[in-house]
């Protein structure tokens, strides 16, 4: 009896091995000769661009097959436009990979203009880095806290639709800070130039990491100063600035903007469509796992200054489908409060 369960096992496990190799060979004959297209939902020149671009040099090395991948902006309503091509132009079967903007979840949530896609049946493939969004105001402004922006009013530049134009509004509404909006911006790049020519005082939103990487010199001759950092915690580089919820004053304050800042646990992640065969999304996930630990992606990365902070597949879709399941009454509030932003 006991040597026909160990045939049994062995014989389950040989079977198991077989069905798994099959599966391998199906992804890898799927994949092999494929063009795959990676949307990136912004300008060039910017976080998103530039790391969308170092995926896509490096991910298909670690696909089976090794098919090529080919980046492609599509900029528009801070994001939504390429979120909703995913969900409802490109084919549904992991051909086509999305750089998605960090706020899409929230947006979702709160029912923005022009979402028409469920970020929950999306798959993530993994999060390159959870570095917190900042609110920094230029040099020349004179401005070094957001205390300041609480008595004096601080021009700030945002693209339409984008997460800035949000943190902004929740700031004078919730904190009483004097943040005034310029918006109509295609991109962050020329969020940049506007600030650098004077024509406004500061920007609303970009990422620390992009910071860093884009803007290495801004950082480093202190022409730009953090105000406030928005995020669950606080980057270890940036010790002294408050995050957003801590300037909360009181609990159900505090639960909104909680809320907006917990896009940031998944800055930078990298999706694909709705359907997709799990193979399929299995093996996408294992070759994203590779290529974090990859010693010429991360050569790369470190030389273009780029924060790499990864996490997995199955963590990122556990964020993002926190952020769209907000309770109720959370996402009330930030509706009330936002108002015409969501039309």
């Amino acid at each position: 009896m006991e040597q026909a369960m160990r045939s049994l096992a062995l014989t389950m496990a040989a079977l198991g091995l077989t069905i798994a190799q099959a599966q391998a060979d199906q992804v890898e004959d799927f994949y092999r000769g494929k063009t795959l297209n990676l949307i990136i939902g912004t300008s060039t020149g910017n976080d998103y661009d530039f790391r969308a671009r170092l995926l896509a040099r490096h991910l298909g090395h670690h696909i089976p097959g090794e098919p090529t991948i080919v980046p492609q902006n599509m900029p528009g309503v801070g994001g939504v436009k390429a979120a909703n091509y995913l969900a409802s132009i490109a084919p549904h079967d992991g051909t086509t990979l999305h750089m998605i903007m960090s706020n899409m979840m929230s947006s979702q949530a709160i029912g923005s203009a022009g979402v028409q896609f469920d970020a929950r049946k999306f798959f993530w493939i993994g999060n390159t880095t959870s570095t917190p969004n900042v609110t920094v105001a230029w040099y020349k402004s004179g401005v070094t806290s957001v205390e300041q922006v609480k008595t004096q009013p601080l021009i700030v530049g945002a693209p339409g639709g984008t997460v800035g134009v949000i943190y902004a509004t929740a700031m004078n509404a919730l904190i009483g800070t004097k943040f005034k909006l310029v918006t109509g911006y295609p991109g962050g790049n020329e969020v940049n130039l506007a600030m650098e020519r004077g024509e406004i005082d500061g920007r609303a939103s970009n990422s620390w990491a992009s910071w860093k990487s884009t803007r290495p010199d801004w950082v480093a001759e202190k022409k730009i100063n953090v105000l406030v950092q928005i995020g669950l915690k606080r980057a270890a580089d940036l010790p002294d600035v408050p995050l957003l919820l801590e300037l909360a004053g009181n609990d159900t304050d505090r639960a909104m903007l909680t809320f907006l800042s917990a896009d940031t646990g998944i800055a930078r992640a990298l999706v694909t469509t709705p359907d997709t065969p799990p193979d399929r999304v299995a093996a996408l996930r294992r070759a994203f796992d590779e290529t974090m630990r990859d010693p010429d992606f991360l050569a790369e990365a470190e030389k273009a200054k780029m924060e790499i902070e990864p996490l997995g597949g199955e963590e990122s879709q556990k964020i993002a489908d926190s952020i769209v399941n907000t309770p109720p009454a959370v996402v009330a509030r930030a509706k009330a409060l936002l108002g015409d932003l969501l039309r």
